[in-house]
């Protein structure tokens, strides 16, 4: 009996247990169909979503690769406009540095030809400068040159002669007095002295003291108007530096050598700078002369305003005579005018008015 209850117990507690198992596995089944439902469910909501968020990114793309593809177009055309630009440019540039090549040969021929006559003119100079006639020639020309550019045309002469036969190159005028000037060009002396140095110095500072002692000889003659002292002119700026820096044979300086003998060592600069000096002092001397002139001209016409102020003295004694004159007259006529009024109307003249009558008649 107890074994059967057990089996019957034990039979239902096995169908107790497949009877849970099955509703445990119905339940299980319905909810995995409502987790199967719900997630794709989800998985359609994501999958609409993705989808909308993909057709508005291709839309996106869509539009951003058409700004792209217009950004990229209107660059293709900025870029040609500017590679057109850029080939008229070079173009430009190529055709300016082609004329800019053409001038600069051109520039160069023209170097090339004025160095061909620049050594034509050092050839030229040279067999200038070769003869002591020439070179003489040169410096007259120089001097006479500075002169016509400092001084007044009548204020000096070339090529001036004195009763003894010597010929100076210029004089200068200072009304009775003149002021020799003679060019001197120890250029032979000068080319040793740059060659040789200074041991070539002793035979440039002797010709520098013959010139000077043959300036003072032959130049300075008081008893033919000239003043007590000449300028011995050097045409080049070189020598004249190397006649400053010279001694003679005692330590004297050359310059002040030349002093002594009263002789004025210049060159072209130097002789301008005197020259200027001169043209004003010849200015203040017109200017005098004038001033002279004026004021016996004013001497002049003041005996003419001394005789004009008698004449007019005269006059006014003669008008003013005139005048009383005319007063005179013209009271007598007024009184003779009332008489005859009074003869008119009737009555006779008195005694008083017969002379009044009478001059009135006259």
């Amino acid at each position: 009996m107890n074994l059967v209850a057990v089996i019957v117990v034990l039979c239902a507690a096995v169908l107790a247990a497949l009877a849970a198992s099955a509703w445990t596995r119905r339940r299980q089944q319905s909810e995995w169909s409502a987790l199967r439902q719900e997630m794709q469910g989800l998985v359609a909501g994501q999958a609409q979503a993705v989808a909308a968020q993909l057709g508005q990114f291709s839309q996106s793309v869509v539009q951003q690769l058409g700004q792209v593809s217009q950004q990229v177009q209107s660059g293709l055309a900025s870029t040609g406009s500017l590679v057109s630009d850029a080939q008229r440019a070079v173009a430009e540039r190529l055709e300016s540095s082609t004329s800019v090549i053409r001038e600069l040969q051109r520039q160069l021929g023209e170097v090339q030809q004025s160095g061909r006559d620049l050594s034509e003119a050092a050839r030229m100079m040279e067999s200038v400068l070769g003869g002591a006639k020439t070179r003489g020639t040169l410096g007259e020309v120089a001097l006479g040159r500075l002169l016509a550019d400092t001084l007044p045309p009548a204020s000096f002469t070339e090529q001036h002669r004195f009763s003894t036969g010597e010929i100076v190159d210029a004089v200068v005028r200072f009304r009775e007095k003149l002021l020799p000037i003679d060019s001197k060009f120890p250029l032979d002396d000068y080319r040793r002295l740059v060659d040789l140095g200074e041991e070539a110095r002793k035979g440039f500072s002797q010709s520098v003291r013959s010139h000077a002692d043959s300036i003072a000889r032959k130049y300075i003659l008081p008893g033919e108007g000239t003043l007590d002292v000449a300028m011995m002119f050097v045409p080049s700026e070189g020598i004249y530096y190397e006649l400053l820096r010279s001694a003679d044979p005692k330590g004297t300086p050359l310059d002040e050598y030349c002093r002594r003998k009263n002789v004025l060592a210049v060159s072209p600069s130097t002789l301008y700078a005197h020259l200027s000096v001169v043209a004003m002092g010849l200015r203040g001397m017109q200017i005098e002369d004038n001033a002279r002139r004026l004021l016996a001209s004013m001497a002049g016409l003041k005996k003419h305003w001394d005789n004009f102020a008698e004449v007019y003295e005269r006059l006014g004694t003669h008008l003013r005579n005139a005048q009383q004159s005319y007063a005179d007259a013209d009271h007598r006529l007024e009184r003779a005018r009332a008489e005859l009024d009074q003869m008119q109307q009737g009555a006779l003249p008195t005694a008083a008015a017969a002379p009044a009558l009478e001059a009135a008649e006259k």
